[in-house]
């Protein structure tokens, strides 16, 4: 059985990427393989700095990358409207929106600068807004993709209205299951928007399996329980690379092989680590009343209405 992995990508010459939280990890993967590949690429972060080193390490990788810096914090609603409207002003189309970046499992409830959960605004509230800020530059390009990165961590996870910030009652893990499961909810639901609407662009979903990315250090290792103790040795056991664990975002970006609205992850034993390949979310994840039931909460919290029908 052939694998698919990153020396299968496409000629990607004349395309142009826009992808949060590239700076490292899964992002930055994505971001040099797509460069190798010829495209220019949008590392879209909240740390300039680490941006800008990331930056660095690509061109010294392919010097002749094509590689900008957007200052993105995706916890600030007036971050993601500032980002957006930097790059609609160029007027440029995006081929490919890769919504990567995210937080996990913090220890502690930590909010917004506009007083969301950390996690949910980051991970959801965060990539809802900037999407639907952006979807006009990604509807004018040829064959525009939205990649939004979600887990298996979705597995188990429910969407509960009533405490939906965690208000009370905040659990590390539930919270980010929560997010994960709303961004397959998301990432779903804007594939049935488009196809309504008709648009050529697609919405994939993906998932990285374990991998081993600086997630895990700043969220579950950050604490002083045990799991802070455990979570760097069970990683080091179990992870795959974050180079492998971005295959199935770069394999959504640019296979002529995969389909809007489908879900894709490793091929391995429980989707941890492998290969990319087609994969089934659980049950709720398809909740299409559950979806638009988030979708009209969603636009009314962050206040960004997407231009397709409902």
């Amino acid at each position: 059985m052939t694998h698919w992995t990153a020396a299968q990508i496409p000629p990607q010459h004349g395309k142009l990427a826009y992808i949060t939280g590239a700076n490292s990890g899964i992002g930055y993967h994505a971001a040099l393989e797509l460069a190798r590949g010829g495209a220019g690429v949008i590392l879209a972060c909240r740390d300039v700095a680490k941006a800008e080193a990331a930056r660095n390490r690509i061109l010294a990788e392919i010097p002749a990358a094509q590689v900008e810096i957007a200052q993105l914090d995706l916890a600030s609603f007036a971050s993601v409207r500032s980002a957006a409207q930097s790059f609609l002003s160029t007027g440029r189309h995006i081929d490919l929106l890769i919504n990567n970046a995210g937080v996990m499992a913090l220890p502690d409830r930590r909010v917004t600068s506009d007083g969301f959960e950390l996690q949910l605004g980051t991970n959801h509230f965060g990539h809802f807004a900037l999407t639907g800020l952006l979807l006009p530059s990604v509807l004018t390009a040829p064959a525009g993709r939205i990649v939004t990165v979600s887990s298996i961590a979705h597995r188990g996870a429910t969407i509960d209205f009533d405490n939906l910030n965690w208000e009370h009652d905040y659990k590390p893990w539930p919270a980010y299951r929560r997010t994960k499961l709303a961004n397959l909810l998301f990432g779903l639901g804007l594939h049935r928007r488009l196809s309504r609407a008709r648009a050529s662009a697609m919405s994939i979903v993906v998932h990285p399996g374990v991998s081993n990315t600086n997630l895990f250090a700043a969220g579950p290792g950050s604490g002083k329980g045990i799991e802070a103790v455990m979570a760097p040795l069970v990683i080091r056991l179990i992870a795959q690379s974050d180079a492998q664990g971005a295959l199935p975002t770069l394999y959504a970006a640019t296979s002529a092989d995969v389909q809007s609205g489908h879900f894709y992850g490793p091929n391995g034993f429980r989707q941890m680590r492998g290969y990319p390949v087609e994969v089934r979310a659980e049950a709720q994840a398809y909740d299409e009343s559950l979806a638009e039931k988030l979708w009209q909460v969603s636009e009314e919290l962050t206040r960004v209405r997407y231009p397709l029908p409902g």
